[in-house]
């Protein structure tokens, strides 16, 4: 006897039995996961196990409105439907252990759309749809999980139309590419009478996601999306009216000259994803996310393509403002002050490789390998818009002699790109960290002398410098010079507790500005009166701390945060502590730059200083916490190095 006769004699369905064993499968996935114990007992202890074999039917349209919530528990289940253009069914999704379906049939009580097949032998656990209902009005993340999930599928497709897209598209176009080369094919458009049923035809036998409901002048009335007919078969409405009772009215459009950066632009503000466009009060194409995708993805490809691709220095200087646009538009949507800084350092580095490149181009070759070093924040990539520059050359020579003529040959070189890293908006450095200075023109052995007097000779000056220094990495040329470089330093400073220390009580100098009684200590007079230092105060104690911490240990991360997760790793920081600090330090950062952000959109220059007065309550809260927990990385430093 087979196994699925002995099935079949057993009787398909079951009643659980091991109830304790099944929710403890079932707290590997979400959205159960994340289900009040008692609802997910209610769940299971109203499931029913059915066993299907291979190739076997378990929904189909037919049947009518769905009955039962499914949730695989072994095996695998494939969604096929019909094919449009050859005979026989396609697999358009498949099902595996964990996973549940099908959401939008269930809740919007009717049939599936699509036959849902057993791919191999398969258990399924049934709730039937009364207990579904009841635990969906009383579950939070079960009703989250199941309204979201009407959505996911689609979400997914796009997400790797974008990810197919950037090979194309960002090999072809560029920012300042017209919509009007975009629009490769004529748009699809019906007047407002067409019945949505014919519409959507239109659509499927067309291969696009939108039509244009025009009037007779072939001026846009309204459109309809993909998105549109989701919400309508949601809503169970009649596919039979006509489209203008369902289309979006006065659809956005742009004229075929304008940009794919204005689209971009467009789509993120408006939260659109087709963008019309119309010339002389005629439609005469479409723009969709399948050709422009967000607006991050356009700007990471093709900003940094155009930078890279600068065949003058006034382009660079111009395509700055695209950066700072780029920025402004990313902290408007909620990105991350973590994703931005990288960003805008990527963007940076891309810049000054382009303006090394172009002086070479215009000044020769020297006929010298150098590397193009930077450090502090550029080396830590955490760079904002307000930044000015540190950086320095690396280059290897014989002896010292030999050096010298290397110099010779590089300063004036170097000299050149400074200025023009400063018309490109990067700022002359006060401090002459720069590598037009024959200090920080160097051969690897000169850097490393110059490293190790800062460890062995640790004075105030020396420890400032590697506060500097020390945040190190090559943007140009061959990085292996400043890979060695940093391997000796690491050495230098694990084998040297005293400098270990004197590093720790310059990392105690700058003081998070909260009081004994939790209030904000501010400046009391002059031009910052009640002001503090967000950069200085805040963000400041959290690098030199996570700087000190990873060298004592022997980690080349330069990047703070990923520093503290490095010594979480290896448990140097408690994980409870290093995640405290990773919050707080993203708060404040994220603080700085929506105020960089208010600034620029006032007219203002930048400055790190803010009142806290300026913040709503919640937000002063926040950010004294985040302050408060600078001061217990500061009280760990004190206690490790008995200060």
């Amino acid at each position: 006897m087979n196994r699925a006769d002995a099935f079949a004699q057993a009787g398909k369905t079951a009643v659980l039995q091991n109830i304790h064993g099944t929710m403890e499968f079932l707290q590997k996935f979400p959205p159960f996961n994340q289900m009040d114990v008692g609802h997910l007992a209610y769940l299971v202890e109203h499931c029913q196990l059915r066993f299907y074999e291979e190739g076997e039917t378990i929904i189909k349209p037919a049947d009518g409105p769905v009955e039962h919530f499914y949730i695989v528990k072994q095996g695998r289940v494939h969604g096929e439907r019909p094919h449009s253009a050859r005979r026989g069914t396609e697999t358009t999704f498949e099902i595996t252990t964990g996973e549940c379906f099908p959401l939008a049939a269930l809740i919007g009580e009717r049939a599936t759309r699509t036959e849902h097949l057993a791919a191999e032998d398969t258990f399924c656990l049934l709730l039937n749809k009364p207990a579904f209902i009841k635990l969906f009005a009383i579950s939070n993340p079960l009703r989250d999980f199941a309204l979201r999930g009407v959505s996911s599928l689609l979400d997914q497709v796009n997400q790797q139309v974008q990810l197919r897209a950037v090979e194309t598209l960002g090999a072809q176009y560029s920012l300042d590419t017209s919509l009007g080369e975009l629009a490769m094919r004529q748009p699809i458009g019906c007047a407002p009478d067409t019945p949505l049923r014919e519409a959507v035809k239109q659509m499927h036998e067309q291969h696009v996601g939108s039509i244009v409901v025009v009037d007779p002048a072939q001026a846009p009335l309204g459109i309809f999306t993909l998105r549109d007919l989701r919400r309508v078969v949601a809503d169970g409405s009649s596919l039979d009216q006509p489209i203008s009772h369902l289309m979006t009215q006065s659809p956005f459009y742009l004229p075929p000259d304008a940009s794919a950066f204005d689209a971009a632009i467009a789509m993120t503000e408006r939260h659109i994803a087709h963008v019309c466009l119309v010339e002389h009060g005629r439609l005469c194409g479409v723009v969709s996310e399948r050709d422009l995708f967000s607006l991050q993805r356009v700007d990471l490809v093709h900003l940094a393509r155009t930078i890279r691709h600068a065949g003058r220095l006034e382009t660079l200087v111009a395509l700055r403002d695209d950066v700072r646009q780029l920025v402004d538009r990313m902290l408007a949507h909620g990105a991350s002050s973590t994703q931005i800084t990288h960003i805008v350092t990527l963007l940076n580095d891309h810049t000054v490789c382009r303006v090394i490149e172009l002086t070479l181009e215009d000044l020769g070759d020297p006929g010298v390998p150098f590397t193009w070093l930077c450090f502090g924040s550029e080396g830590r990539r955490e760079q904002t818009l307000h930044t000015d520059q540190d950086n320095g050359i690396l280059f290897e020579a014989e002896d010292a002699v030999e050096a010298a003529a290397i110099r010779g040959k590089l300063l004036p070189l170097a000299e050149t790109i400074n200025q023009r890293l400063a018309q490109c908006g990067f700022t002359l450095c006060k401090g002459e960290i720069m590598a037009s200075n024959p200090a920080l023109c160097l051969s690897r052995q000169e850097w490393t002398r110059r490293f190790t007097s800062f460890v062995r000779e640790a004075s105030p000056e020396n420890l400032l410098s590697s506060s500097i220094y020390f945040d190190l990495r090559a943007v140009w040329g061959d990085p292996k010079g400043c890979e060695q470089l940093r391997e000796e330093l690491l050495g230098h400073i694990a084998d040297n507790r005293i400098f270990q220390r004197m590093m720790a009580e310059n990392a105690l100098r700058q003081r998070p500005p909260v009081g004994r009684f939790r209030d904000f200590v501010v400046a009391r007079k002059g031009a910052e009166k009640d002001t503090l230092d967000l950069k200085v105060q805040g963000l400041t104690p959290f690098v030199d701390g996570a700087r000190l911490l990873a060298l004592a240990h022997g980690i080349s991360a330069c990047n703070t945060l990923e520093r503290l997760r490095e010594l979480v790793a290896r448990e140097v920081i408690d994980p409870l502590d290093g995640a405290a600090y990773e919050e707080a330090y993203h708060f404040i950062q994220q603080t700085r730059m929506q105020q960089h952000q208010m600034q620029a959109r006032q007219g203002q220059p930048y400055s790190n200083r803010l009142a806290p007065e300026s913040l709503n309550h919640l937000d002063r809260r926040i950010l004294r916490e985040s302050f408060r927990q600078a001061q217990r990385l500061q009280s760990s430093l004190a206690l490790r190095y008995q200060l």
